[in-house]
Order: structure tokens, then sequence, then C-alpha cells
């Protein structure tokens, strides 16, 4: 049984799609934050680091 999508993130500040992203990119690639931010940044997404 798998979760209905709106409850997977409890009052997100970023669409899920994004947020779902940047976790798939720390799991995939030895990524820090910092790199992550600089990615979603090249992609036209501001963060805060």
């Amino acid at each position: 049984m798998s979760m209905p999508r709106s409850s997977l993130f409890k009052h997100p500040r970023f669409p899920h799609d994004i947020i779902l992203c940047a976790v798939r990119w720390c799991l995939r690639y030895p990524l820090s934050y910092p790199d992550v931010v600089v990615l979603l940044a090249e992609r036209g997404i501001s963060i805060d680091r």
C-alpha cells in the first residue's frame, strides 16, 4: 500500500518534484549540500545555503 502523494512531505517549501530530484542526486552521486544548491541554482531554483 503506497502513501498518497500529498502526505509524503509535511508543509513543503518547494514542490515535491524539486525535493525528490535533490534527494535522488544526493543518493546517486557523492554530492554535498552546497553541490546540490549549485545544481538547483543552474536550473533557476534558489534555495538558502
